[in-house]
């Protein structure tokens, strides 16, 4: 029995998009080589290769966590340490995986924004050369962030030279990069300049399942493909995987997804910005909306809607929008946002 309820917990709730299941059918003839040694692969890495650079190094693997642990495990020694914002997924997300896998120390900022910036970076790094101390190899940042912020070019570059400076990597998590390329009117290269990995979602995008690892240092690719095996991520028939990222990129899909998903986020900022007792916490620039609201509010809004809190202590709630959010999804939240504020004890009225 299928579940038609919709809501604005996240875009991973969201199903695949059609021209992506027809892909992976497509996809679904015949017999073909596996571990990515075949014609799908091939393309699909030649369609990564020309949003990322020409000597890019694609890899494809099965989910977000794992693209971010198998780059970090070429980043980092166990006793060296990676620099990420507090919010990072990395960080809060992941169950300790960069951890468990790497060895290495994460050192968490706290920041307004979700971003990093050169000053933050530079006042983390500190006890170099002291052997009691994990050793910084490493910043990791993610666009765009966790508050549905994301980092301009100039912003990108000064992060990317105060890691040059220092001597770190920089690591992007992208599992939502095509939103802050279509926010930035970019390619998908241009706004994670200067990273040295990539972690390049597609899954939040419309996917079935599919992210991928982009080296655009080339040569930390060299013995990747022994760290995804043993990581547990190499897909034996790759095909699938990689079918998907030829459907989302041969003709701009990507783009149009993130496009339509920022712009719904963005009509209901606008929407709920003037309800009384609302207060939007986060500029929103990709398709993610934060807001404040009275505490009595919001169990039964979620109840309805179906949206995570954010912070329990400050009545911080999340909306994320996805690519098949549609207008009427939209108005009925703003709808049901203005409603539940406007009665006594935030209970919705009754649809009877």
């Amino acid at each position: 029995m299928s579940d038609a309820r919709r809501g604005f917990a996240s875009d991973n709730a969201a199903g695949v998009h059609p021209d992506v299941l027809a892909a992976v059918a497509a996809a679904n003839s015949g017999h073909a080589h596996a571990y990515g040694d075949d014609e799908w692969t091939r393309r699909a890495v030649a369609l990564v290769k020309r949003q990322f650079g020409e000597d890019a190094e694609v890899f494809f693997t099965f989910n977000g966590t794992g693209a971010n642990v198998t780059a970090l495990q070429v980043l980092v020694r166990p006793f060296e340490a990676v620099i990420c914002p507090a919010t990072a997924h990395i960080s809060t997300d992941e169950c300790g995986a960069p951890g468990r896998f790497t060895g290495a120390r994460l050192f968490d900022v706290p920041t307004p924004d979700g971003k990093l910036t050169p000053d933050l970076i530079a006042g983390s790094i500190t006890g170099v050369g002291f052997e009691h101390a994990s050793q910084p190899r490493a910043v990791s940042i993610t666009q765009s962030t966790e508050c549905g912020t994301v980092y301009a070019a100039r912003e990108l570059a000064g992060i990317a030279a105060t890691a040059r400076e220092h001597g770190l990597y920089l690591h992007v998590d992208g599992a939502r990069l095509a939103n802050a390329a279509a926010a930035l009117g970019c390619t998908l290269g241009e706004a994670c300049e200067g990273a040295d990995v990539v972690s390049f979602g597609a899954t939040k995008n419309g996917a079935l399942l599919a992210e991928a690892v982009v080296f655009r240092t080339p040569a930390l690719a060299r013995d990747f493909k022994y760290v995804r095996k043993q990581s547990g991520q190499l897909a034996s028939k790759m095909r699938f995987l990689s079918a998907q990222y030829v459907a989302l990129l041969e003709d701009d899909l990507w783009l149009r997804n993130a496009a339509h998903a920022n712009a719904m986020a963005a009509l209901l900022a606008s929407l709920v910005r003037e309800v009384p007792g609302v207060r939007i916490t986060q500029a929103v620039e990709a398709n993610e909306v934060f807001a404040l609201l009275p505490a009595e509010a919001i169990a039964p809004l979620a109840e309805e809607f179906d949206f995570y809190t954010w912070d329990e202590r400050t009545g911080e709630v999340r909306w994320v929008a996805s690519w098949d959010t549609t207008e009427k999804d939209v108005h009925a939240l703003a709808a049901g946002v203005r409603a539940a504020l406007s009665s006594p004890q935030g209970i919705l009225p009754d649809k009877g």
